[in-house]
């Protein structure tokens, strides 16, 4: 071991120094550029929901994407069906050539789940109970991931969101101040987004208003509302052309008058399946259905190719803006419903944030007065790699753009201590090594060879428990484990390479005082 002068632990422990502080203060001084520590709701105020799942509408969406499937398999393949209906959770249709049944067979068989009874050519579809729990479970690990996406493009810092029990989703959504901002989240988050693009029924278009939906569904339709008010109705096929599910991006346009549309555009086969209708049924309507309103029902002129169309309805910019956001999240497969709904205030987030910090002061201030009133100078060194240590902390955190909650507090809290302890057991084996007789410079290098594996050992442990924390916990405990996590691998840095730097740096001083009470706060022999 050189002793005396720089050497490279205490360079890389300068750069560690420049690097904490520097990413650091834009997180102190609340600047507006630069990366910064978000608030969790517990700190800061927000909105917290508990949302439930009507996981029997994805049912019903199945079977409803499986008659579309069917009805493009028989217009594709030429093959004459008659009476597709939907009823609940089955459809019905009857095949009108026997020879054509083996190539429906084979399609049907495709179909995972799905149970398929015959009398003569009439044939009834179900959905097996295995299936049916499969669809479930898809439909509410969707909604978290649809919900999480639609709020990370709305804009909101680290939204937590996350399946809680069977069937509820937890939303927590911090920094939700206004009315009006709490009211769109909730919007964008119980958005169906359904998109679906049905064929009108030209025969029954001027029924709409005196028809009942009874009498429709005899002809196949559904008798769905305008966007622009209830009393307007549209006859509609049941049976939608495509839906939602092959759109592949949604943005926001402006029309030749100016007003807010989205333009959509589709996927490969979407696309076929959308230039293939419209070539067949020029001179007829096509309506744009989003989540069961109607927006406009065009007539086609002619055959519409790219895959790609456009959904106009006199919204305001902001409302084009989240139903965009939705579609491209994607349409929730099931409903959502809020169960329960709870607002942190900001008041209740400055006292959290206080105790806190009163805590972390307080605790800081005794650890250091501890170590320099027992360690004398290798206690300063010790608080001098716990500062460092913090604005680490605090930088990393930062620089990932980690949220910080009220339990990552008590994270950095115990860091604190944690922080101090590889130096506690440094400091004590070379208290060791020169009660024994050793020079400075000996028992420096042998304590901190003998110490390592105790510190290795410890923080490793405690490392693998965070982890283990993180993967498997929710929100707040998940903040507790990233201060942790950080504060140990910052702490590895300073009190190891750190403090070992500052003594190679200060050996020959230490050498030609022989003070032992002032330097490690003992004297020799004892």
């Amino acid at each position: 071991m050189n002793s005396g002068g720089l050497n490279y632990r205490l360079v890389i422990f300068f750069i560690a120094i420049v690097f904490g502080v520097g990413m650091s203060m834009p997180t102190f001084l609340q600047s507006e550029k630069g990366a910064k520590i978000s608030l969790g709701l517990d700190l800061q105020g927000g909105l917290h929901m508990l949302l439930g799942v009507k996981t029997d509408e994805a049912i019903k969406s199945k079977i409803k994407s499986i008659a579309s499937s069917i009805k493009f398999f028989a217009q594709s393949g030429d093959i004459i069906i008659d009476e597709l209906r939907i009823r609940e959770e089955s459809v019905t249709f009857a095949l009108l050539d026997k020879d054509e049944e083996k190539k429906v067979d084979e399609m049907l068989k495709k179909i995972t789940g799905l149970k398929v009874s015959k009398e003569s050519l009439n044939f009834t579809l179900t959905l097996d109970e295995k299936e049916k729990e499969h669809i479930k479970e898809y439909a509410i690990s969707q909604a978290v991931e649809t919900i999480r996406n639609r709020l990370d493009q709305f804009g909101l810092a680290e939204p937590n969101v996350a399946k809680q029990g069977s069937d509820k989703i937890l939303v927590e959504l911090p920094g939700i101040k206004t009315a009006e901002d709490e009211q769109r989240a909730r919007e964008l988050i119980a958005k169906a987004a359904h998109l679906q693009l049905m064929a009108v029924d030209e025969k029954r278009r001027d029924r709409a208003n005196t028809m009942s939906p009874m009498e429709a569904s005899q002809y196949g339709d559904v008798i769905l509302p305008d966007a622009r008010g209830e009393q307007i109705k549209h006859v509609l096929k049941e049976i939608p052309v495509l839906d939602g599910s092959m759109l592949t991006d949604a943005k926001v346009g402006f029309s030749d008058m100016q007003q807010p549309v989205i333009n959509f555009t589709l996927n490969s086969e979407g696309a076929k399946i959308f230039g293939d209708f419209t070539a067949s049924n020029v001179g007829n309507h096509l309506a744009i259905v989003l989540d069961n309103r109607v927006y406009s029902d065009p007539v086609i002129r002619e055959r519409i190719g790219g895959g790609s169309g456009q959904i106009s309805g006199g919204f305001s910019v902001k409302e084009a803006h989240d139903v965009a956001i939705a579609l491209r999240s994607g349409a929730l497969l099931a409903p959502v419903v809020l169960l329960e709904k709870r607002s942190v205030g900001p008041s209740l987030g400055a006292d959290s944030i206080q105790a806190s910090l009163i805590a972390l002061i307080s605790g800081f201030i005794l650890v250091v007065g501890f170590m320099m009133f027992y360690y004398g100078m290798a206690g300063v060194i010790a608080n001098i790699a716990l500062i460092v240590n913090l604005f680490l902390l605090i930088a990393v955190m930062a620089l990932f753009g980690a949220t910080l909650t009220l339990p990552g507090m008590a994270g950095i809290v115990l860091t604190i201590g944690m922080a101090v302890d590889a130096n506690v057991i440094i400091n004590e084996r070379v208290r060791e090594l020169l009660r024994t007789g050793a020079s400075i410079k000996q028992a420096i290098e042998h304590g901190y060879e003998n110490a390592m594996s105790a510190i290795v050992d410890g923080n490793l442990t405690t490392l693998i428990t965070s982890i283990i924390l993180y993967v498997y916990g929710t929100g707040p405990i998940k903040g507790f484990a990233v201060s942790m996590s950080i504060g140990i691998l910052a702490s590895m840095l300073t009190a190891i390479l750190g403090t070992h730097g500052m003594y190679e740096f200060l050996i020959p001083r230490m050498e030609k005082s022989k003070n032992l009470s002032f330097w490690f706060g003992m004297k020799r022999g004892k």
